[in-house]
């Protein structure tokens, strides 16, 4: 696509750009719809729905085995509950993780293509990203180049994700807006729109490091423009929050909006995930009816 065509794709969208407008859609579905969502049933979706994260300098082989050991040694003990979706770590573990991992219908997940900042040489984010694959990543979350993009150069913003997602083969790639920085509507729904018609299989709200995490503000108008972009396409995208997701009433929020905006298909762990590293606790916790300190 040209340029022109990134620009008239943006023009073009009929999401709302409004920030008051979207503060008021996303109050009313709350309002309406959170308390039936509230339930046994959907706690237990949601356990199952989310990114297990470790993204930490102290990070080594070792606690990263063990990290992933726990989530075999969860299926053993909580047969009757899923497991989490995935394991999202450092490229430079994906191999730990791949070979201690027992549980077949858990992914590997990788940040990548120099996370968090996404500042780096293309050529590095795309070694960092087929190195990841190589070690066993099936997932790959990049950071969208919010330079390139606030300074309003779609094109090299373009280039740069259809670049990784090459570089993911097969995996599943899930493109991060760091919607915390794009802060308004009008760039978030911006930034989603350039993410999906470039190839991500997800966007993802944030990195949860330098800047303010998932807000169901951001959530709304990325589940609008996927929408938007299915009824265009028929291609479904998935949805990620992340960074600061740590309640379950938060959770069952980022559902709520997510059910209402996207529908049923959309509440499958395929195209809804949540990257956390307290939620599991917390998410069992309410399940089980005790606090409950596994992860």
């Amino acid at each position: 696509m040209s340029e022109n065509k990134y620009v008239d794709l943006v023009n073009e969208s009929k999401v709302t750009a409004n920030d008051a407008e979207v503060n008021a859609a996303v109050e009313k579905i709350l309002a309406e719809h959170y308390a039936e969502n509230n339930t046994a049933a959907v706690h237990k979706f949601l356990l199952g729905a989310i990114d297990l994260t470790t993204l930490k300098s102290t990070d080594s082989p070792a606690s990263v085995a063990d990290f992933t050991q726990k989530v075999n040694e969860f299926e053993e003990k909580y047969p009757d509950l899923p497991s989490v979706a995935a394991i999202c770590v450092y490229p430079n573990f994906a191999q730990v993780v791949r070979t201690v991992l027992d549980v077949s219908d858990v992914d590997v997940c990788c940040v990548s293509g120099c996370f968090p900042s996404s500042q780096s040489f293309i050529e590095v984010k795309v070694a960092e990203v087929a190195l990841a694959v190589e070690g066993g990543a099936d997932e790959i979350d990049i950071v969208l180049n919010m330079g390139n993009f606030l300074d309003g150069d779609y094109q090299e913003v373009v280039d740069e994700i259809t670049e990784l997602k090459h570089s993911c083969r097969d995996a599943r790639m899930k493109v991060i807006l760091e919607t915390g920085a794009l802060r308004t509507a009008e760039n978030i729904r911006n930034a989603s729109i350039l993410s999906v018609y470039s190839g991500a299989d997800f966007i993802k709200t944030s990195t949860g490091k330098e800047y303010p995490g998932a807000s169901l503000f951001a959530a709304y108008v990325m589940c609008q423009v996927i929408k938007e972009y299915y009824e265009k396409t028929g291609r479904k995208v998935g949805f990620k929050c992340a960074g600061g997701v740590r309640t379950v009433e938060e959770a069952v929020q980022y559902y709520t909006i997510v059910k209402e905006v996207l529908g049923q298909e959309w509440l499958d762990k395929d195209l809804f995930r949540i990257g956390a590293s307290s939620l599991a606790n917390a998410m069992l916790s309410s399940i089980l009816g005790e606090t409950i300190k596994f992860f």
